[in-house]
């Protein structure tokens, strides 16, 4: 079996009540349960919380919430793969075997069904730990940067001055949508960024972080422009 883990928590504090905020028309966990229930991926689609309001619009959203999660998992220092690996022993527990476990953000409203669809074949056709998504940096990272004690800047990497920047290396980072995993890696708790796990890539302009006001601001102008 096949399940998807939307990790939503309300004690969001810089945004409050962000995974349930109305975002261009619709409660921001939507949009990842949405993508989930369309890609045709998963047996079971779980909303992870310990939210009574969460619980319920995950519910009228299409999720499932058999389990309340734990105040233990609830805190501001409990990782994601905490979260799915007690989704997984939840799951076990009913005597349901897990073959793979996709962990979706509940704050991902650019995930898209075919991406879901595509890395889960990646993964399946690998002996991979993981698959996720990446974006790459808009900028050559080894030009990046630092503001030094004094309020002058200096490179990190100053041996890279004078190379072209089509000469450097790309790079990634994680594009916080959607990490498909196998039940034992999650149990185990093994790294994701490893050379155990596939990144697939999604373009920039379907990646945005949303931690701030000026994030969530910047997303709708994002997602206005790609609807």
């Amino acid at each position: 079996m096949k399940i998807a883990v939307i990790p939503a928590r309300g004690g969001s504090k810089r945004i409050p009540r962000k995974n349930i905020k109305t975002f261009n028309g619709r409660p921001m966990i939507a949009w990842s349960i949405n993508a989930a229930l369309e890609s045709a991926c998963f047996d079971r689609v779980v909303v992870s919380t310990d939210d009574d309001d969460i619980a319920a619009i995950a519910k009228e959203c299409g999720a499932e919430v058999p389990f309340m999660r734990p105040a233990s998992l609830s805190d501001d220092y409990c990782g994601t793969s905490e979260v799915v690996a007690h989704a997984i022993e939840w799951f076990s527990g009913q005597q349901t075997g897990i073959q793979f476990a996709c962990c979706i953000y509940a704050t991902a409203p650019f995930i898209r069904a075919d991406d879901l669809r595509q890395s889960l074949a990646c993964i399946e056709e690998s002996t991979a730990d993981y698959c996720f998504s990446v974006t790459s940096y808009a900028f050559p990272i080894q030009r990046a940067i630092r503001v030094t004690e004094a309020k002058r800047c200096e490179m990190f990497t100053p041996e890279m001055f004078d190379e072209r920047s089509q000469d450097l290396e790309a790079a990634y980072h994680d594009a916080g949508q959607f990490y498909w995993g196998r039940p034992e890696a999650w149990n185990e708790i093994r790294p994701i960024f490893s050379e155990n796990a596939i990144p697939f890539i999604i373009p920039r302009h379907r990646v945005q972080d949303i931690d701030t006001p000026e994030d969530w601001e910047r997303a709708e102008l994002m997602i206005q422009a790609l609807l």
